[in-house]
């Protein structure tokens, strides 16, 4: 996640650009995929991190919309699959001779998606080909959730590239009301008192709340600011419609 107005927006030039976006979990510990086969990484064609995602089916992933959208001159594009590819089964991104690069056959994004701050920042990747490793079903919101993702380990340092998580206490709606005037209950969850959070480049990635997919990273305001949560896309919401 990032500083809401500002960062959004670098998050947002970055897509556009091609670069990477580079932050991350902060706060975390290493994981591994083959603990959690189901988290996967979206990059670009070029191999650029563009956000994370969680597999739901083999040949479905579930992100945030933000995550699909490119912004330009003439407003918010969705991005073409012919741009996106998945990685699977890759604990470091930088280990190409590890898991399955996807190409990715279909893109569906939310069509009351406008902005992050908003709600509704949910996609779903279709992919070309079905992957050989287990799914993650969806599930309710809990005490707390296990957040992962590829990037950087703080605000300004470099991408780690390789898979960290984090364990972050989720909070009430009334407490994340009061910290983020843009909150919608029941469409967001916000979790994290600081110290521990993920950022950019963990967008539409997993927060997993006994051992099921509660929400996809969303917004915030920088990367694991004192008392500043993250917001999270509260997926049992949008079961009906995802069909998951």
């Amino acid at each position: 996640m990032r500083g809401k107005r500002f960062a959004v927006l670098v998050a947002v030039m970055a897509l556009v650009s091609g670069a990477t976006s580079a932050d991350a979990i902060v706060g975390g510990t290493p994981a591994r995929v083959a603990d959690t086969p189901w988290v996967v990484a979206i990059t670009t064609t070029d191999g650029q991190l563009i956000c994370g995602g969680a597999l739901v089916a083999p040949d479905k992933v579930m992100t945030a919309a933000h995550c699909v959208t490119l912004k330009g001159v003439f407003g918010k594009n969705q991005r073409s699959p012919e741009q996106l590819r998945v990685v699977a089964g890759r604990t470091d991104l930088r280990n190409k001779g590890e898991g399955v690069e996807a190409a990715v056959a279909g893109v569906w994004r939310h069509p009351e998606y406008a902005e992050v701050t908003k709600g509704d920042d949910v996609a779903v990747l279709t992919l070309a080909q079905a992957l050989p490793y287990r799914t993650i079903a969806l599930g309710e919101v809990g005490a707390d959730g296990v957040v992962l993702g590829w990037g950087r380990t703080a605000e300004n340092t470099p991408p780690a590239m390789s898979l960290r998580k984090v364990t972050v206490p989720i909070l009430s709606d009334s407490e994340c009301l009061l910290k983020e005037p843009d909150y919608r209950p029941g469409a967001m969850l916000c979790a994290g008192r600081g110290g521990r959070d993920a950022c950019t480049g963990d967008s539409g990635g997993p927060l997993v709340v006994r051992g099921r997919l509660a929400g996809v990273v969303s917004f915030g305001r920088g990367c694991a600011r004192p008392d500043e949560p993250g917001v999270y896309t509260r997926l049992a919401n949008y079961r009906q419609t995802l069909g998951f």
